[in-house]
């Protein structure tokens, strides 16, 4: 359901006029227009970005941000500045319950699961950034959580509504290259560290609050630019290393494109991650059961990062326009090359661009997709709710798993949520929390 044309300025001049009847004027109110009040954890960096795509929705009102950081409140104060702010998204959720819609999650990955339950178990819709989650049992629990509330979900992967991003499913599922037997999704980001951390302890910056940005993660140190803020990435129990961080982007059109559902089967070839960060490189192979759209009973989907590449057979017939980031899908009778971002799709070899079927697709706006989702009453669905976006965030995460047994085959037996013949691998698809931070799912 796309919003009315009208601009932001013009919609809060018409809602002005009902001030002073309703000060809290909400999705739920039958007699004034619908306003969506709205609560970010996470104020600046990723989370920043998210509240300004949010704010282009006319309906739109950020009324209270979260961050364990005090210093990285500005400009979200500068943009809206009757916005409450808090350190505590606990405290938040506390006491803005009942003034506030929804809520985006946009912190490190490790807090994720227990935010966004808690926002839930008030009854709020969530907007939740990718990956969903950093361990599989999180995933599986957020999204099982999420529909036995029945709440209107997203998870942050933007750029899948972008009309390059469909157009390239609609490619694949086209049959202009035939069945397809294999993909190759490849990222040139490095989010992983081979260096030991240091073993000084730094003092923790007066506005920070170190505890706080730990949450469900044990105690340690503060070591200055280790964690925060941004290389939380590279660091086991914190990010996901560049799998986690570009996976749900670049693998969501090929596995949207070919129905994709759980793996069979997933091997790294290494290295393996050490005890405190992700490899500086990976390589992955994930075996899915086939669909109408494979060539065989099952289909491989290879992941490539930090230097690794698909094969030198499929990178010489793309030449200079392989792309940085992406997919090549290998079909029966020809590829097609998927950039990550706004570059077109193509399809090799380029006589077959002659044949590509009409496919008339615009831009939508992931964002108002939420928005326009939760003001409807969770009548519609999001593209990437977590009846989606947990079995996709599953396929992502269980690489990191593999990457610990490098060469091995792991079996995985997606239903009991297990390694079949590998027990000592259970042990990482979920983590140990601190006392009274573990999410009640």
């Amino acid at each position: 359901m796309a919003h009315a044309p009208v601009t932001r300025r013009q919609f809060i001049q018409a809602v002005a006029t009902t001030a002073a009847v309703a000060p809290f004027i909400s999705v739920r109110s039958r007699t004034a227009a619908p306003v969506l009040r709205h609560a970010s954890i996470g104020a600046s960096g990723q989370a920043f970005s998210d509240i300004a795509a949010f704010a282009k929705h006319p309906a739109f009102d950020l009324v209270a941000v979260a961050d364990v950081d005090l210093a990285r409140f500005e400009r979200v104060q500068q943009r809206f500045p009757k916005v409450r702010v808090y350190q505590d998204w606990r405290e938040l959720l506390e006491k803005e319950h009942a003034n506030i819609d929804s809520v985006n999650v946009s912190t490190p990955d490790h807090m994720h699961c227990l935010i966004a339950i808690e926002a839930m178990r008030r009854g709020k819709p969530v907007y939740v950034q990718k990956p969903l989650c950093n361990t599989l049992r999180e995933t599986r629990m957020l999204a099982e959580f999420a529909k036995r509330k029945g709440l209107t979900t997203q998870m942050g992967i933007q750029v899948s509504s972008t009309r390059v991003q469909r157009y390239g499913e609609a490619l694949v599922r086209s049959g202009i290259v035939g069945k397809i037997r294999e993909v190759h999704t490849f990222s040139n980001k490095s989010w992983g560290d081979d260096k030991p951390l240091p073993e000084t302890a730094d003092f923790v910056p007066a506005p920070f609050d170190w505890d706080g940005w730990l949450g469900v993660s044990d105690v340690r140190p503060f070591r200055k630019a280790v964690y925060h803020p941004g290389e939380w990435r590279r660091r086991v129990g914190f990010g996901t290393g560049t799998l986690g961080d570009m996976g749900c982007h670049i693998y969501s059109p090929p596995y949207r494109a070919l129905n994709l559902t759980f793996p069979i089967e997933v091997t790294a070839a290494g290295p393996a991650p050490t005890a405190e960060s992700w490899a500086t490189k990976a390589k992955v192979k994930l075996t899915y059961p086939g669909t109408e759209f494979t060539a065989g009973k099952t289909v491989d989907v290879w992941w490539y990062d930090g230097g690794e590449l698909p094969p030198d057979a499929l990178r010489e017939p793309v030449g200079a326009r392989f792309p940085d980031q992406g997919s090549i899908v290998v079909g029966t009778d020809g590829l097609i090359v998927l950039p990550h971002g706004s570059a077109e799709p193509f399809v090799l070899p380029e006589s077959k661009m002659a044949q590509v079927p009409a496919i008339d697709i615009t831009d939508r706006d992931h964002y108002a997709e939420f928005v326009d989702a939760v003001l409807g009453g969770g009548k519609q669905t999001c593209s990437a709710s977590f009846a989606y976006a947990g079995p996709l965030t599953e396929s992502v995460i269980i690489g990191n798993v593999a990457a610990r047994f490098p060469g091995e085959t792991l079996k995985f037996d997606a239903k009991a949520l297990k390694f079949p013949g590998k027990p000592e691998a259970d042990q990482y698809l979920t983590r140990t929390y601190r006392d009274g931070w573990k999410p009640r799912g």
